[in-house]
């Protein structure tokens, strides 16, 4: 599980100081049905994941899956669409967000995932940035907007529904259910089954006070129980300071609302990545958070160990902790992306850590890639990895600003069994693919592919 972190907004973080936000999506156990897709990215029900890609310009690309991994099928999705509701372009002022979150379930349980798909800058019945989520329904040829299907909200100028979307089963009962967020302190959770009529399970909306702006979603089992639980990321005000913050919502048949907890008390990161994962093994998830603006933005990653009423306490890593390859420097954001995945079959979850504007030998903001792993104490720096263009194997070499792990994401990607790694500059050219293999992430055999690591994981 999972925020996405546009590179739009990356970049202009990093400038306005010298990275929807942060916005997420996630991958989630598929509701029980019938016939329920064995994927909740697998658009087309043949059993092979596919890959949604959120855009920067209002639009949504999704590449197939196959037996032996990507495809070479694409389907791009804009308002232009045929099917799919809205105008392409400038909304009020706004910009087009349509597409820069998404998230992928079996919404209507009838075997084949669906995609929704969120734009906070919307104009809604006259409201500008009201907002708006569309899903495009998964079938047999895979998705289309012929009948796609916008969730129904009261609209409110500037209310931004959409600025961050997740999916998972927040109340424990078999059913995908889709958690949204607005620009604001609130998240309305949409309970399944989903019907293309536009027809939901109950819909209930969780408020935070008037001091918290969120940023970005995230999403996964951190207590032991049935229900998926959410993270709210954002920004918040304490001690007359602005703080990096994010609010625990507990799922159940009742989510209940939970602590807030700050991740940096002075600089915050205004757009966060965050994943839940079990990195040392005892059954709860704990969340993986940026930070990247720690250190005078030489950044970190703050942990919070999950347990058994949701999170406990909290550990930082920075490339200052023992056995990370790389000094910590200013300005490199070590953070900027995060994935989760075991990557050695230890059971313990690892995590891959984006460095997009790393000095690589004497060529700045070239990148790279950390890869963490798991373990009883949780994510330490032993054993772990590190992957530039400069690695033995890796293709290309190191290029001045190019940002290389801009973007990362951990998937067996080949079908062999074993999580891969995929490293993105941008979301405009090929991504690198690491193998992996039974001991860990290896550059031997690294080839392009025409994907961007931006998928739900």
């Amino acid at each position: 599980m999972f925020t996405r972190r546009t590179f739009r907004l990356a970049l202009a973080t990093a400038t306005a100081v010298s990275l929807t936000g942060g916005l997420l999506t996630l991958s989630v156990s598929t509701a029980s049905a019938a016939t329920p897709a064995k994927y909740a990215d697998d658009f087309n029900g043949d059993g092979y994941r596919d890959y949604a890609v959120p855009g920067l310009g209002g639009d949504v690309a999704v590449t197939y899956g196959t037996a032996t991994g990507i495809g070479t099928t694409t389907k791009t999705f804009t308002q232009s669409s045929a099917g799919i509701p809205g105008t392409v372009g400038d909304a009020g002022g706004y910009g087009d967000a349509f597409g820069e979150d998404i998230a992928t379930a079996d919404l209507n349980r009838d075997g084949y995932a669906d995609l929704a798909v969120a734009d906070f800058t919307e104009k809604v019945s006259g409201k500008a940035g009201s907002g708006a989520v569309t899903i495009l329904w998964g079938r047999k040829t895979g998705l289309t907007g012929t009948d796609a299907t916008r969730l129904k909200v009261t609209a409110r100028s500037d209310q931004g529904f959409g600025k961050a979307i997740e999916a998972g089963d927040f109340n424990g009962d078999g059913k995908a259910d889709l958690a949204i967020a607005n620009a604001g302190t609130s998240v309305y959770v949409y309970r399944g089954g989903f019907a293309k009529s536009g027809t939901t399970g109950k819909v209930t909306k969780h408020t935070l006070d008037a001091t918290f702006e969120s940023t970005g979603l995230v999403a996964g089992k951190v207590t032991k129980d049935k229900a998926t639980d959410l993270y709210l990321l954002g920004q918040g005000y304490h001690s007359d300071k602005m703080t990096q913050d994010a609010w625990f919502l507990r799922g159940g048949s009742t989510i209940k609302s939970g602590k807030v907890t700050v991740v940096n008390g002075s600089t915050p990161d205004y757009s966060p990545t965050g994943v839940v994962a079990d990195f040392d093994k005892d059954g709860y998830g704990d969340l993986a958070v940026s930070d990247t603006r720690y250190n005078k933005n030489a950044g970190s990653v703050v942990v919070w160990r999950g347990g058994s009423t949701g999170p406990t306490t909290k550990y930082r890593l920075t490339q200052s902790t023992s056995g990370v390859a790389t000094a910590a420097t200013t300005r490199e954001y070590f953070g900027a992306d995060l994935s989760a995945g075991d990557t050695n079959g230890d059971g313990y979850q690892d995590l891959a850590v984006g460095v997009p504007y790393e000095k690589v030998g004497a060529v700045k903001d070239a990148g790279g890639v950390h890869v963490l792993r798991g373990g009883k104490s949780g994510l330490t720096g032993k054993n772990s990895q590190w992957f530039t263009r400069a690695s033995a194997g890796v293709p290309g070499s190191p290029v001045e600003y190019e940002n290389f792990g801009s973007l990362v994401r951990l998937r067996d990607i080949d079908r062999d069994g074993d999580k891969d790694l995929l490293v993105s500059s941008d979301y405009y050219g090929p991504s690198v693919l690491l193998p992996g293999t039974g001991s860990g992430i290896t550059a031997t055999g690294a080839r392009d592919l025409n994907v961007v690591a931006a998928f739900p994981q």
